[in-house]
């Protein structure tokens, strides 16, 4: 008698194939928040030389990326939309030395202000950093403005680096204080998302590509950057100085007044637009709690 066999099933072709989870690699919102508040309390407990060193650093590294976007966007055969955009990605480069190699920067330290609201630094604490850091990034950037100076770099390109620096700093200095506030408003909220991007990361390419749209859409936008100013203006006086761009219009409002006109009406823009829209907000956000009543009225 031929005994009968049963058929072994084939798992491997029944049974399903459990789908990996996806896992992103990059901190939460709520996360994120705490990262930026653990890193504004590092901020206050660290020597008062040592954040002014690190602001110095901060100053000049804007002041590079702003001298790339001068260089990129001297050439006149550019269309203005190209060399918008070429523009505020050289600029990137930056805010890249920033995240990436440790530096005090006063726009990106505004987001210390939801370390006030959740009561983990003082005001006096608070104040006396931004005082401190928005010092060294203004000189950090005009000690770069004096070596670019003594490179010669605003003769590059037939002189046109120079007028591009002249024609720069007019725009900004001719402009009313309230566009330069909204300006500086609008430029600090995508600097913040910026930086709350680059603490979300959990690696250098992350940091770098999460950073390049905001801060080249602030710059193609137009939007106003007191401690980038702190390099633009400075170098446009120097250029102007050494000859540059003397045709221009304008070339008579490009003084030291009206250059601390814009830098400070920009760092309030700036001070609001991040520590106001952006921190504030975030945090708000982040540990807002619903009332009892609106709880009550969820349970049933």
């Amino acid at each position: 008698m031929q005994s009968e066999t049963t058929p072994v099933a084939d798992h491997a072709a029944t049974t399903p194939t459990a789908v990996p989870a996806v896992h992103v690699n990059a901190l939460n919102t709520a996360e994120t928040e705490e990262a930026v508040e653990s890193a504004g309390v590092s901020k206050t407990k660290q020597s008062k030389s040592v954040t002014f060193i690190l602001a110095l650093f901060a100053g000049a590294f804007i002041g590079f990326g702003a001298l790339f976007f001068l260089i990129v966007t001297c050439d006149p055969a550019m269309t203005w939309g190209p060399k918008r955009f070429v523009g505020g990605l050289a600029f990137c480069m930056g805010l890249i030395l920033v995240l990436c190699c440790g530096a005090e920067l006063f726009t990106g330290n505004s987001l210390m202000a939801s370390n006030l609201a959740a009561r983990r630094i003082s005001l006096p604490a608070l104040v006396r950093n931004w005082v401190i850091v928005w010092l060294g990034n203004l000189l950090g950037a005009l000690i770069l403005v004096a070596l670019i100076a003594m490179a010669g770099t605003m003769g590059l390109n037939d002189g046109l680096v120079g007028e591009t620096a002249v024609s720069t700093a007019i725009s900004k200095v001719t402009l009313d204080p309230v566009t330069l506030f909204a300006r500086g408003v609008l430029c600090n909220v995508l600097v913040c998302l910026a930086v709350r991007i680059g603490y979300s990361s959990r690696s250098t390419a992350d940091k770098v590509l999460g950073i390049l749209l905001p801060i080249s859409g602030f710059v193609a936008m137009g939007f106003e950057h007191c401690v980038a100013n702190m390099f633009f203006l400075p170098i446009g006086l120097a250029a102007k100085a050494m000859g540059y761009g003397t045709e221009l219009d304008g070339i008579a409002d490009l003084t030291v007044q009206g250059s601390l006109y814009n830098i400070g009406v920009a760092t309030l823009g700036n001070i609001v637009g991040g520590a106001v829209v952006v921190a504030l907000a975030y945090w708000y956000v982040n540990n807002h709690k619903p009332s009892k009543r609106r709880k009550s009225i969820e349970e049933r």
